[in-house]
């Protein structure tokens, strides 16, 4: 599945994208300023980055820039309100894939997004693997040792969301966000109750408790 990352700081945009982005069946996060914009960008978790260029701390063109300098190839997609010529060509020239002006067709910008994710070079795996455990990301599939096993569709996103991660640590919060979406209240248990469910579908030993943190997958 992949992994969308919405920089815009104006809510009833984000929300919108976020409902119609994950209907189409990608996993989205949201963030509404420059600063984390750029720093989620580098982090190597998103496949595409939707970008708003007035954020707040930090402009959308100098996040960009900044992504650019440092040789990162994410494909990015500019969404603004900026409709100028030169706004335009500032914002290609920096290295925007892309670039679409609101007010925008839903239906134009998923064909962009996809136009984007074919480009040769930015392939996605297929399958994620992890000792006796294989997820197939095409077929939406969990083996375990060759004999596949039935996941819920919440339970295959928080495995594939720790199988792109081996050794990495992830809070509660982080997975609550990535695979719920939600910001829940910080005392519920929904990460806890589906990590023991992956564990005895999958293998015990799959995932280690970080205590007082969260979770990661087994090296």
């Amino acid at each position: 599945m992949n992994r969308i990352l919405i920089a815009e700081d104006e809510p009833r945009i984000a929300s919108f994208l976020t409902k119609g982005l994950r209907s189409a069946g990608y996993m989205t996060t949201v963030v509404d300023n420059g600063v984390d914009a750029a720093a989620c960008a580098r982090s190597g978790d998103f496949d595409l980055l939707i970008l708003d260029l007035g954020l707040p701390g930090q402009d959308g063109l100098a996040a960009l820039a900044q992504l650019r300098a440092r040789g990162e190839r994410l494909a990015v997609i500019v969404l603004t309100a900026r409709d100028a010529v030169p706004d335009r060509v500032t914002g290609l020239d920096l290295g925007a894939d892309d670039y679409l002006t609101k007010p925008f067709s839903f239906e134009e910008l998923l064909a962009r997004i996809r136009a984007r994710l074919r480009e040769p070079g930015r392939d996605t795996p297929t399958t994620l693997c992890a000792g006796k455990v294989t997820l197939d990301l095409v077929r939406r599939t969990a083996t375990v040792d060759g004999r596949q096993v039935e996941l819920t569709a919440r339970e295959f996103l928080l495995a594939e969301t720790l199988m792109r991660h081996p050794g990495q640590v992830l809070s509660r919060e982080q997975l609550l966000d990535r695979v719920w979406g939600l910001a829940h209240d910080p005392g519920s248990n929904v990460v806890d109750v589906y990590i023991g469910y992956l564990r005895r579908k999958l293998t015990p030993d799959l995932i280690n408790t970080v205590r007082g943190i969260g979770y990661r997958l087994a090296t």
